[in-house]
């Protein structure tokens, strides 16, 4: 089979590879589209310590099934050859404490789909089943591979909590950013700013409803001060990244608010603690999503209430190398680029 193989900082390049290997808790899935993802954007210039050359990375993908391991339909009865499914990329293989109160993706045993083991950037992929989930009947595959990073903006909206009739920060409006507008529109949020440095995707969030904020033009944190009688908003939300993105949020949150940190472009930064304690903000982490989560996020989908449209890309395979390198260089108005193998 061709897979698209990643092998050190700003290097892909397709390969041929053997067909996976079932075990007998796996399946095989003919993979029909796999998303490029914020975090394998920094994998590939190799600046996150999970991602290892070489590798096939993809851990946001659809696919139909194509063969059952012998013990597949014990681990998940719902599975069937033929079947659209897409799958949950983080599998713990222990029933810890932390999968046992529904935050599966905090396991300690928790392994990465295009990360622990190999993605789905190749035309097979085998996946335990029990990390497997069908699609409803009437969704598009295309629409399934889009689960994954829906399930990490619902994420971040539950954690956000009520902010109904409140103003909301945003930094960052690649595709996570504008999934977790979308997810803090339907609870209510009045006004959501949306700072970005790229034009082109400044726009998408306004044509979402944000207010948008260019940090090139605009003093984002000002901005949202004057807005809100010199506090800050209630929730601020970091999906970027970086030391000044989360200085950004900090200073642009409200004595006793919330920041919300997803995005992961550097593992390491400073942070103005001292601001932080004197004004009794809380800082908590937003890391992928919870099993009902990702429900969630499959049934939003499947009631059009979650959409990246009309800004996603479906690309050959052969090109995501290419494609990686315009994500990071010049996006432009591109919020997800879907991967095709065949």
């Amino acid at each position: 089979m061709k897979a698209l193989v990643w092998e050190g900082p700003r290097q892909m390049a397709i390969h041929d590879q053997p067909e996976p290997t079932l075990e007998p808790n796996e399946v095989l899935i003919k993979v029909a589209y796999a998303g490029i993802c914020g975090s394998e954007l920094s994998g590939y210039l190799g600046h996150n310590a999970l991602r290892v050359p070489p590798l096939v990375m993809g851990h946001e993908f659809s696919g139909e099934i194509v063969e059952l391991g012998s013990d597949a339909q014990a681990q998940n009865a719902n599975l069937s050859t033929g079947q659209a499914v897409t799958v949950n990329p983080l599998i713990p293989s222990e029933q810890d404490e932390y999968v046992k109160r529904g935050l599966g993706q905090l396991s300690p045993s928790r392994k990465l789909v295009g990360a622990h083991r190999p993605g789905a950037y190749a035309e097979y992929v085998n996946i335990p089943a029990q990390a497997v989930v069908p699609l409803p009947e009437e969704m598009t595959l295309r629409t399934g591979a889009l689960t994954e990073p829906v399930a990490v903006g619902v994420r971040i909206g539950e954690l956000a909590g009520q902010v109904s009739g409140q103003s909301v920060l945003i930094i960052g409006a690649g595709p996570i950013g504008l999934l977790a507008l979308q997810a803090l529109q339907a609870k209510g949020a009045a006004q959501i700013y949306v700072a970005d440095l790229e034009p082109a995707r400044l726009k998408m969030a306004q044509e979402l409803g944000a207010t948008p904020l260019n940090p090139k033009t605009d003093d984002v944190v000002q901005t949202v001060r004057d807005a809100t009688d010199g506090l800050g908003v209630p929730v601020s939300i970091d999906a970027v990244g970086t030391g000044v993105t989360r200085t950004q949020c900090v200073s642009a949150t409200r004595p006793t608010g919330t920041l919300i940190l997803s995005g992961l472009h550097e593992e390491v930064s400073r942070m103005p603690a001292a601001d932080i304690i004197r004004r009794e903000i809380v800082v908590r982490g937003s890391f992928a999503y919870t099993p009902a989560n990702f429900a969630d996020a499959l049934a939003k989908l499947a009631q059009n209430q979650m959409q990246l449209d009309p800004w996603i890309v479906e690309a050959p395979l052969a090109d995501g190398g290419s494609w990686f390198d315009r994500l990071i260089d010049a996006p432009g108005n591109v919020a997800k680029v879907l991967l095709i193998p065949a």
